[in-house]
Parts: C-alpha cells; structure tokens; sequence
C-alpha cells in the first residue's frame, strides 16, 4: 500500500461461506479475513503517522455472536459476548487484526444484506421466480438483514464522522424469522412461501456450513442508533420492495 495521505482504507474481501465447509475451505475463509487484514493494518502502521488513512472500516459480520437453536430467544447488541463457534472464531480474529491498525477503527458486523447481486437474496429470487419458493428449515431462525443503501450509508458514516469508533451492528432494527422473509419475498414478488427446504437437504447439500443459513441471531443497531443514524430501510417488506424494483 503506497503512502499518499489517503482519507480511508475499506477492504472488501472474502471467501464465501455458504458452502460446504472442508478444511481448506475453512483455511482460506479465515485466511482471506484475518490475514489480508492484519496485512493491512501492518501496511498502514508503516506509512508516516501524517499519511495514515484517517480511518479503516471494517468488515466483520454477525456470526461474531454464535450460532446456534439454543440462542434463538436472545437478542444480541454490540456489548454481547462473543461465540464459540467456527464462525465466532473467524469473525473475533478479523476484528482484533483491524484494530492492529494504528488509526481510527470502525467495525461492521453485517448481516444478511439485501441486493439483488450474489448474496442470499440473490439465490433466493430465481428460486420463487419459478414458484418453487419456501422457508429454509424451520423458518423460525432469526434473520438480521439490512437494505444495501443503509450497509452503505452505515461506510460512509463511518468515513465521514470522527465520532464514529469501534464496532457497529450493520443491521435493521427490526429482524425477522426466516419464514417471515421468505413470506414477504414470496408477498412482493407475488409468488407463494410454500416449499419449504428441510434442515436434513440443506446439511446434505452444505455439510457444517448448512448453519450460515439453518441458524441465526437476533442483532440489533444499538450504537447506530444511539449515535442517531437514520436507516432507510427499517422494515423488512419496505426493503424488498425496493430492491426488487431497482
């Protein structure tokens, strides 16, 4: 990384989990995170203290929680412990390697961000474009989305505002179960929420990874919220509507 006074540094990588978890996969998960991060902490760390970015956002994401059926009634804010699962393991690394930085941090610990493009929402549209639509699972594991504008907006926040430190929960305030996704999907694409994909095909399909989307969490934006951040998208069927009208 060359040292010119950049006003900010956003790494956006890594390697995709919603697949099927073998060693290397789980190697290259943690590494494209954790390692190409604490590269760029050392990289900014070495340039001159008046050239430094000003700022690093951070990607992290709200498996830093835990995933698991046993936490489904918790609801889970920026103060909340840690996890102790593979995930949790990943997400608590990324973070401590961002604030190996020697500049001002910002975390984002994303959720289910709704866009067209890639992502779950991006799998899930072709699937009740064809009336084959339904709730993956039980339909009863927390989702904490967020609209794409306000993951957006939340960056640019982070960017512009000194105030701004340490982690956020990129997610809407108010999140919903899984059923209650699919249904609303299936509401403004006038298709029906009625087949349903069972735990054992997913685990079949995903293996260890079939947890991304068999289990969830119940996060919310407490210290956006506190700092008065305004989301666009605060409900569910606002979002989709949007996003599948772009």
């Amino acid at each position: 990384m060359a040292c010119h006074d950049p006003p900010s540094s956003l790494p956006l990588t890594g390697e995709p989990i919603a697949t099927r978890w073998t060693p290397d996969i789980k190697a290259e998960v943690k590494r494209s995170r954790v390692a190409t991060t604490r590269q760029l902490a050392a990289a900014i760390n070495a340039c001159p203290a008046e050239q430094r970015p000003k700022v690093l956002v951070n990607a992290s994401a709200v498996g830093y929680y835990g995933s698991s059926e046993h936490l489904q009634s918790t609801t889970f804010s920026e103060s909340s412990a840690p996890g102790r699962d593979y995930l949790a393991e990943v997400c608590r690394e990324w973070e401590a390697a961002a604030e190996e930085a020697q500049t001002r941090v910002v975390i984002l610990r994303t959720g289910i961000v709704l866009a067209k493009e890639g992502g779950a929402l991006g799998r899930m549209i072709p699937v009740f474009s064809i009336f084959a639509g339904g709730p993956l699972g039980s339909g009863r594991q927390w989702c904490s989305w967020i609209h794409r504008d306000d993951v957006v907006g939340m960056i640019l926040e982070g960017i512009r505002n000194p105030a701004w430190q340490g982690v956020y929960n990129a997610t809407a305030p108010n999140p919903v179960r899984m059923g209650e996704l699919c249904s609303a999907l299936g509401s403004v694409m006038g298709r029906p929420s009625l087949v349903p994909v069972p735990d054992f095909a997913l685990r079949t399909l995903l293996g260890e990874g079939a947890s991304v989307v068999l289990e969830g969490q119940r996060v919310v934006p407490t210290r956006a919220q506190d700092a008065g951040f305004k989301f666009k998208y605060t409900q569910v069927t606002d979002a989709l509507r949007n996003v599948l009208r772009a």
